[in-house]
C-alpha cells in the first residue's frame, strides 16, 4: 500500500499499472502512460524521488483518488 508522498518512479509505474495503466510509451519530451480514457504524463527518471504535489498532480490528471491510490 502506497502512502502519499514522495515516490520512486519506477514504484509510480508499477502502481499506475496495477491501476490499469499501459505503458510507459515514448513522446516527444515525457514519457506517457494510457489507462482508464486519459494519457497521463510521466516524469523523466531524474535523481530525486517524484514530489508529493507532483504525486497530486499526476494522480488528478489520471482520475485515480487518493483513497483508492492509498487502498492498493
Amino acid at each position: 500500500m502506497p502512502s502519499f508522498g514522495p515516490i520512486r518512479r519506477d514504484q509510480l509505474l508499477f502502481y499506475l499499472r496495477r491501476l490499469g495503466f499501459d505503458g510507459p510509451y515514448r513522446g516527444a519530451r515525457h514519457q506517457f502512460m494510457e489507462g482508464r480514457g486519459v494519457r497521463v504524463r510521466i516524469p523523466n527518471p531524474h535523481r530525486g524521488d517524484i514530489s508529493r504535489s507532483l504525486l497530486a498532480e499526476i494522480l488528478r490528471q489520471a482520475g485515480v483518488t487518493r483513497d483508492e491510490w492509498e487502498a492498493l
